[in-house]
């Protein structure tokens, strides 16, 4: 098996908790030759989509996670299977990347399907599913933002295509920067905003739920380290065990039926108390932290589905 990973630049990622990572080394051990290139060395030529990166050794070493070959052109259709694994912001850049991968389907299984990667970001699948969902508000209007939050109270705003926790701020009912904070955003983007209700069961922290093929394979609890109201392990979120509630499970079958068909894999979903928060589809992470609690193997849950979608 020929794998290609899209993502950013492997050479530093943390190999005891990069999920990308895993996931090369898990297939590297069932004897998949590996292929790496940043997405900025991808492109259409001609008729052909090709990209420009290096073959691939992957290995638990903390300085040096990947042993490269010279740089080489490819052309992507060639592959078997191909990782869309690079991290947001979704940009038109990353926009770009899925119009040309869709161009591979009749060739190669892009994972996740580009198309649905496309039109389901993380923050905005959530909308098809409101009473999973905290109260939300998407707008760029200060006023509408304004009115949102005057129903709700204390409020959290986001920007729509971001990740990592970056730009996540808790604004209370009567804080007065929400104006310069919309100022700020709006000054540097033409995004809109992501408003939801905030709710206080996230101090006790912010659930990742991972899907495989629509299946909830496990979850971990991400807590806010004191003084953050963010809990992204990017920005100092404490992983610990948890178990799925029945709340959990509820949200998964609501969900994984439509991931599963959309050609969405590999998806973590965010929940704080008995909210949906997020579905993310672009490039989840905690593959690592739940094999750690939970002693199980889900790189190999994963490989297992695309090796089954292969032979259908």
């Amino acid at each position: 098996m020929k794998v290609a990973f899209q993502m950013d630049p492997i050479t530093g990622v943390d190999i005891n908790a990069d999920s990308s990572f895993r996931l090369a080394e898990e297939a590297q051990s069932r004897g998949a030759e590996l292929f790496y290139y940043a997405p900025d060395k991808m492109g259409y030529r001609e008729g052909r989509i090709i990209a420009r990166g290096h073959e691939m050794q992957v290995q638990r070493v903390p300085e040096t996670p990947a042993i490269l070959g010279p740089e080489r052109e490819v052309d992507l259709s060639d592959f078997d299977v191909l990782w869309l694994r690079q991290d947001p912001p979704f940009d038109m850049h990353y926009i770009t990347t899925t119009h040309l991968l869709d161009r591979l389907r009749d060739d190669v299984l892009v994972v996740n399907d580009p198309f649905w990667v496309r039109n389901y970001p993380e923050k905005l699948l959530v909308l098809d599913f409101p009473d999973l969902t905290p109260p939300t508000a998407v707008a760029r209007d200060l006023e509408m933002i304004k009115d949102f939050r005057a129903a709700h109270g204390d409020v959290i705003v986001k920007p729509l295509y971001g990740n990592g926790g970056a730009g996540v701020f808790k604004l209370t009912q009567d804080d007065r920067n929400l104006a310069s904070l919309h100022e700020l955003f709006t000054g540097f983007s033409r995004e809109p905003l992501i408003v939801q209700k905030f709710l206080p069961a996230v101090s006790a922290g912010d659930k990742r739920v991972i899907l495989v093929d629509g299946e909830a394979v496990g979850g971990i609890n991400r807590v806010p380290a004191p003084g953050e109201t963010r809990s992204n392990m990017h920005v100092g979120g404490r992983p610990e065990r948890v178990a799925l509630t029945e709340r959990d499970k509820e949200i998964v079958s609501r969900i994984g039926p439509l991931l599963r068909e959309k050609g969405q894999v590999f998806v973590g979903i965010d929940v704080i108390g008995e909210w949906l928060t997020e579905i993310n589809v672009t490039s989840p992470t905690g593959i690592q932290e739940l094999e750690r609690f939970d002693g199980i193997n889900v790189a190999g849950q994963i490989w297992d589905a695309i090796e089954t979608r292969l032979k259908t």
